[in-house]
């Protein structure tokens, strides 16, 4: 059983995200013992976002630097890492009511006809099923459905909605929100993702 953890948060060790992030991983040994993990930081080794280069490159066109052939390379890596995963684990804080840029290069990579998804008569059809993902989800206000915010989250529901292209449907978010509302609103918000994480089964 193999499992990739994907971080994204620029905040380092102050990240929430990434402590969110690296409980799921933590329940998920404790869960299914010998479970491998593969990691990637994206946001501290972040690909290149696509270019009309790297469409070139795509199409077999000749002549890639030593840096695009590198590039080229690591976005390899992140489709064949996902094709092997069992299990997914994204740690996606909200930046701007989205998500941050280095997830958004890596989605980017993996997102590819024919390898993920794949056109058919009845439209599009996800390649990567019976993978179950978790959404490490942090962000400073409160945009849960009915909340005054709620329109301009493109977050949480942007990753549900790739996830589900990729025929990814097994998914739980894990969320602190509020987080901008003070010290006590903070400390509540990742206390009950925590408990959340410690109640996973699967």
């Amino acid at each position: 059983m193999k499992l990739l953890h994907l971080d994204s948060s620029v905040l380092g060790t102050a990240s929430v995200s990434r402590q969110l992030s690296a409980e799921i991983v933590a329940r998920q040994r404790a869960l299914h013992p010998g479970i491998e993990v593969v990691s990637r930081d994206l946001a501290a080794d972040p690909v290149q976002h696509l270019s009309s280069a790297h469409l070139a490159a795509f199409q077999g066109a000749p002549g890639a630097d030593e840096v695009m052939s590198a590039d080229l390379a690591k976005g390899q890596a992140y489709l064949d890492e996902l094709i092997a995963a069992d299990v997914l684990v994204i740690g996606a804080p909200m930046y701007n009511f989205s998500i941050p840029t280095p997830l958004k290069a890596w989605i980017d990579r993996i997102l590819v006809a024919g390898k993920t998804f794949q056109y058919t008569e009845k439209g599009p059809e996800g390649l990567l099923k019976n993978k179950k993902a978790f959404i490490a989800s942090a962000r400073g206000s409160v945009y849960a459905d009915g909340s005054a915010a709620a329109s301009v989250e493109h977050q949480e529901s942007y990753l549900i909605g790739i996830l589900a292209f990729l025929g990814v449907t097994d998914v739980t978010v894990v969320r602190a929100e509020g987080l901008a509302f003070g010290a006590e609103a903070k400390q509540a918000a990742v206390a009950n993702a925590l408990d959340d994480i410690a109640a996973l089964q699967a």
